[in-house]
């Protein structure tokens, strides 16, 4: 069996997984991981063996600019002080205690354990977004899980390379280096993901060509990655802070046609690429045990430890840091609801994978490095057992926790917010009347189709409403008109935004709703 024949049939496999996962309302990255592992597990599959730079060069970067897109300026300044606890102290202390377990109860060294918890430090974005898709999160918390996941990462990378380095060489590096290393790495990447939104935001304000603006859009998160890499500072940085501040902006930067093509080939990629790489996450297992020595033989018993020492350590820093905030508010009582949850999302994913992937396999003397095999198979099955258990279980403890929003709230957010959008447009149309700037006809079904949105409004009603057939308008005057009501309600809905009055989940679904009335009135 060819390599590209084994990579045909697990694009298949991972495919028909994941659609099965969003058909039976599953957590499609542990229901992935759960058939990888199965498959892996089969006598007549071939060992799978990803090269780290598949995975950190061509997988990570169009996931993290997805998952970085989804998050708002405005929601990440709201909870940049709880997240910079979390980036600077958790990963810390997450890699301190998981370097301690695996040391006392491993045969792996001082040095390649604090390996082994420098690469399960922090959590992973791809898979806390791929998790959060499926969960009702109030925007906050949800800004909070995903911010954590994005920004952790200059942090743990410091941490990854201080420990090979310690592991290879043999030798310790100073509190002052490492303080270098993480400005270079984080400092570096933002200012070149900066630089590179950039430069992409004045290609995208100067073209219109669907084809390219498309391309565009693909290639960016890779550029951020590889020029940032090539300098030496932080890739996956530079990827996040590139698609945080494209995120904020994307619908000024191109029109209803562009923005729905975009977002219909990055879904398509983005499913794709998570599919597959959650697949190979439990395909991998089987043939990392087979690597180990006959000393390394209690990995089912150290697995299980390693990864209760990641939750228990996220427990003990979240609650504490939970009521300190609490208590700072002025809340008389302490909750746990929203600890809860954080400390349930925190799950381990893809750049745990890639880190451990790419330990280099010899020391600086040239002889082997020592238990190589043993943290592989510890990372990656610390992570399909996060994945399985949490990702399985986080629906019921939102649940449980009671503070995911009801359907209902979001259906009337939306309502309100529709609202405003059809009275701004409504007062343009005024003004189109007095100033007879079409024929009555055309402004009469214009209003007709403004006030048929205030009734669904009014109604709390989530469907589109029903608009006459288009055959029977005079379309040019028509669309004319209906494309300047739409330019004035995306501002209005901006606006709401910018007031806080609607959550960024909000204004993309109603900008999505105008960008498909304006596709559907042609050119």
């Amino acid at each position: 069996m060819t390599g590209l024949t084994i990579v045909l049939l697990l694009v298949v496999l991972a495919t028909a997984v994941a659609t099965g996962a969003r058909h039976w309302r599953l957590p499609a990255p542990s229901l992935l991981v759960v058939a990888g592992l199965v498959v892996g597990l089969l006598p007549w599959v071939p060992d799978i063996h990803v090269a780290p730079q598949v995975i950190s060069t061509v997988v990570l970067p169009p996931l993290l600019y997805a998952s970085a897109e989804e998050i708002s300026g405005r929601e990440l300044r709201a909870v940049w002080r709880p997240v910079t606890v979390l980036v600077f102290g958790l990963v810390l202390a997450s890699a301190a205690a998981v370097g301690l377990i695996a040391s006392v109860l491993t045969p792996l060294t001082a040095a390649t354990a604090f390996v082994l918890g420098a690469v399960l430090a922090s959590t992973d974005p791809v898979a806390v977004t791929a998790l959060g898709r499926r969960l009702s999160l109030p925007p906050r918390v949800q800004a909070m899980v995903q911010a954590e996941s994005l920004f952790n990462d200059a942090t743990s990378l410091v941490l990854y390379k201080v420990a090979v380095v310690t592991a290879v060489t043999a030798s310790a590096v100073s509190v002052s280096s490492a303080a270098g290393q993480f400005v270079a790495l984080g400092g570096g990447g933002a200012l070149i993901g900066g630089a590179v939104a950039g430069v992409v935001m004045l290609i995208r304000r100067r073209t219109e060509d669907p084809v390219l603006e498309t391309v565009i859009a693909l290639v960016t998160p890779y550029a951020s990655y590889v020029l940032a890499e090539e300098s030496h500072t932080s890739g996956v940085t530079a990827v996040i802070v590139a698609g945080v501040a494209l995120g904020s902006t994307g619908h000024k930067l191109s029109n209803a046609h562009i923005r729905l093509q975009i977002h219909a080939v990055y879904g398509t990629v983005v499913f794709l690429l998570e599919s597959v790489i959650f697949a190979i996450i439990g395909l991998e297992l089987p043939a990392m045990v087979r690597q180990l020595s006959a000393d390394e033989h209690g990995w089912p018993l150290w697995v299980p430890a390693v990864a209760f020492t990641v939750l228990a350590i996220r427990l003990l820093w979240v609650f504490p840091l939970s009521a300190l905030m609490q208590h700072r508010r002025g809340d008389n009582k302490v909750s746990w609801r929203v600890p809860a949850v954080l400390s349930w999302a925190g799950t381990r994913g893809v750049m745990p994978l890639a880190a451990a992937l790419s330990i280099p396999l010899t020391t600086h003397s040239g002889t082997p490095l020592p238990h190589r095999a043993l943290i592989l198979t510890l990372t990656t099955g610390t992570i399909a057992l996060t994945l399985v258990v949490q990702g399985f279980t986080l629906a019921p403890v939102v649940r449980r926790s009671g503070i995911a929003l009801e359907p209902e709230h979001t259906a009337r957010e939306e309502a309100q917010a529709s609202r405003h959008l059809a009275t701004a447009a409504l007062a343009e149309l005024d003004r189109f009347e007095e100033a007879e700037a079409a024929s009555e006809t055309v402004l009469k079904q214009a209003r007709h189709h403004l006030e048929a949105r205030l009734r669904q409004a009014d109604a709390d009603d989530g469907d589109n409403p029903n608009i006459d057939d288009p055959a029977a308008r005079p379309a040019d005057a028509y669309g004319e008109i209906r494309r300047a009501l739409i330019a004035v309600e995306t501002a209005r809905l901006q606006q709401l935004y910018e007031e806080n009055k609607i959550s960024n989940t909000t204004r993309r679904r109603l900008q999505r709703t105008l960008d498909l009335e304006e596709a559907a009135l042609g050119d």
